[in-house]
């Protein structure tokens, strides 16, 4: 088993490798509904200003611990709360942890919210590793680490996990892995702890919407199999792009014709598909996920990592239009596939869960699928070759699903419009030196719901539509004294709207922005590196359930700004 494998997004430059889910070698949210968030230890640091903190003027041997600006899980006030243990682990090799989860009998089987943590802490030498927990089969968390200082770093990531209470109601057994390289040279151990913390109580009526009745798993292709009186299926998909490969890069490969080190057939656009019994039933724009050792230059992240990096969120799919299929009492072949992935190619992961409503007064809920209309799928990426070589993609596809379930509470009909748009422009020069790119992802997706009850009268229905746009602009070169260079700027943003009636009643707004600049003499042992660097983030979100603006600047491996506000 490999432990790295190298490859040039710059002629000169190693990217630093990591390892998916310990299977091969890798490298390199929020969805509105959830309340998934990442913290560091200090996460929840009261509001402050510049701390004005002596800065070194290089990276040392030793930094501050890696701190993200979203925000930490709110708790229920005043509610008694149970802790759990679920794993605690040494990952040095690829041997997965395993266990036995058992509920908190103290705290009873409904909880007003349940909260995912892991703290870690790692020293020495060590690439960025990604890792996923399993509690009975379901995923409930996916992360990657990040990469340590010699003397060592300690870290922390929350996550809002109420939404598996099903899962979590039982006695279950519990897979952990963070695949990891320990030997002369790779010397970071990984030592993990992961709890459950829950809340006794009743979740108010927004939470309530989002937990659903049961959580199932695509278990030894067997299919799935819903419960007849499903009314609600959602299913989501953790997918991340790596193993070592090109496919960790997907936003920079090129086509056959360019004179690149990543190559893919159709250039960078990918499209994460799932299907249903052969189907086309959801479409989505995966994440531009950047690990904690990419764009060729580990100082760009070494305090504040970028979006999503230690919480992995995943895509999410309605597939509410297809459960009077769904609910014959057969078990149905449900596929995620990645489009514009090279034909045999691996390095995509894709598990699945499916999460079900219910209706309680019916035994079997029927319906049927409608439509399914696909728009034209438009992938096309134009090279120009030149002393300065480019590439301008441009890929899209529309998608609209529409179906019906008859309940207790009357007919209910689901339209799911779903419309992905990709443009990118990637230029380099002969030896990959310089080499930029400058991306724009849209995924907008709208959810209207008619009739069941309050939605019945003319005018009334209910939609939600979410706008999803992520950006990627950033150059790496190196210069005189092999001086590597990246600046970089991801951007992470989302806007809800819900209506009833063509009348608004709750909106939110998500801009997640990372900026970074870094600079380290490549090709030489690690003390020679001579590495200096600035990062900051801001994460805001607003809307009619209030604000949270938060900001962070490190320089040199030092925290100097660290500000909330609305």
């Amino acid at each position: 088993m490999r432990s790295r494998i190298i490859m040039s997004m710059l002629t000169g430059a190693t990217l630093l490798a990591s390892t998916l889910l310990g299977a091969t070698p890798a490298r390199s949210a929020a969805t509105p509904d959830e309340s998934a968030a990442t913290s560091a230890r200090s996460a929840a640091a009261p509001s402050r200003t510049d701390a004005s903190p002596a800065v070194p003027a290089e990276f040392g041997t030793d930094w501050h611990d890696p701190i993200t600006a979203a925000p930490a899980v709110s708790r229920p006030e005043n509610a008694k709360s149970c802790h759990v243990a679920v794993a605690e682990a040494q990952f040095k090799d690829f041997t997965p942890y395993r266990g036995t989860y058992t509920p908190p009998g103290e705290c009873g089987k409904r909880w007003s919210k349940v909260v995912l943590r892991l703290d870690g802490k790692v020293k020495g030498r060590q690439f960025d590793r990604l890792g996923h927990l399993h509690i009975g089969g379901v995923e409930v968390f996916r992360t990657s680490t990040p990469q340590p200082s010699p003397d060592g770093i300690e870290w922390s990531v929350e996550k809002d996990v109420t939404r598996y209470s099903d899962t979590l109601r039982s006695e279950q057994p519990v897979e952990m892995l963070i695949g990891n390289v320990v030997d002369d040279t790779y010397t970071g151990i990984l030592d993990v702890k992961v709890t459950l913390t829950f809340y006794v109580g009743r979740p108010d009526a927004r939470t309530a919407r989002t937990v659903p009745d049961r959580v199932l798993t695509l278990r030894d292709g067997t299919g799935l199999t819903t419960p007849r009186n499903s009314e609600r299926v959602i299913a989501e998909v953790y997918a991340t792009g790596s193993g070592g490969g090109c496919e960790e890069y997907w936003y920079l490969t090129v086509p056959d014709e360019a004179p690149y080190s990543c190559k893919a057939d159709d250039g960078p656009y990918r499209e994460v598909r799932i299907a249903v019994d052969g189907q086309l039933a959801g479409i989505a724009a995966p994440f531009p996920n950047v690990w904690t050792g990419g764009w060729s230059n580990p100082f760009l992240w070494y305090v504040v990592p970028g979006p999503r990096a230690f919480d992995i969120q995943p895509l999410r799919y309605d597939l509410t239009p297809f459960a009077g299929l769904l609910n014959d009492g057969r078990p149905h072949r449900i596929e995620v596939s990645v489009a514009g992935v090279p034909e045999g190619q691996s390095g995509w992961s894709t598990p699945v869960n499916v999460l079900v409503w219910q209706d309680e007064k019916s035994e079997h809920v029927t319906g049927a699928l409608t439509k399914v209309r696909e728009g034209d799928f438009a992938n096309s990426s134009t090279y120009t070759p030149g002393a300065e070589h480019r590439l301008d993609t441009e890929g899209s596809h529309r998608l609209t699903v529409a179906g019906y379930v008859d309940t207790s509470h009357g007919r209910v009909t689901t339209t799911v419009r779903r419309s992905l748009v990709n443009t990118s422009t990637h230029t380099w020069s002969d030896g990959e030196n310089p080499d930029a790119l400058d991306a724009r992802w849209s995924d907008d997706e709208t959810v209207t719901v008619s009739g069941g009850g309050g939605g019945s009268k003319r005018g009334q229905d209910r939609t939600t539509r979410v706008q999803r746009s992520y950006t990627m602009d950033g150059t790496t070169t190196l210069g005189a004294g092999d001086r590597l260079r990246t600046v970089l700027t991801l951007g992470d943003r989302a806007a809800v709207t819900e209506t009833r009636g063509g009348r608004r009643t709750a909106w939110s707004r998500l801009d997640d922005t990372y900026t970074g600049d870094a600079t380290y003499t490549a090709n030489v042992p690690r003390d020679q590196r001579h590495a200096v660097g600035t990062t900051s983030e801001r994460y805001r979100t607003y809307g009619s359930d209030g604000c949270y603006d938060r900001s962070l600047v490190s320089v040199q491996g030092v925290l100097t700004q660290d500000r909330m506000g609305c």
